[in-house]
């Protein structure tokens, strides 16, 4: 299953929720979000600074990743933004591929190049 980061800001005073209701309720909340689409949170961190919150997911697809984003964001509560995260491996695959459209454009080139 595809892995995404999100990432996420408390908005305002909403901050409030996370000292009322705690760490781990919170978390807990987006697990269960997470859980009832499909995806499963692999690591849920708190940090300092711009960014309150850092999820680490399994998500099935960019549309499921795309529709926890759009819910995330509608509630107002943080704004909220999602990285597809690649392997390795997968890097690799798409290394592959641009060797084979650069190969493509060169022969491409000859054929309309001017004489």
């Amino acid at each position: 299953m595809p892995k995404y980061l999100a990432q996420a800001s408390y908005v305002g005073e909403r901050a409030e929720l996370l000292l009322r209701e705690g760490g781990s309720s919170r978390r807990a909340a987006i697990e269960l979000l997470f859980r009832s689409v499909g995806a499963k949170v692999e690591a849920f961190y708190y940090a300092f600074g711009d960014t309150d919150i850092f999820v680490i997911a399994d998500v099935p697809d960019n549309v499921t990743a795309a529709a926890l984003s759009l819910i995330v964001n509608a509630a107002g509560v943080v704004t909220a933004k999602v990285t597809v995260l690649l392997t390795a491996e997968e890097i690799d695959a798409a290394q592959g591929i641009v060797a084979r459209i650069d190969e493509r454009s060169k022969k491409v080139s000859k054929r309309i190049k001017p004489k």
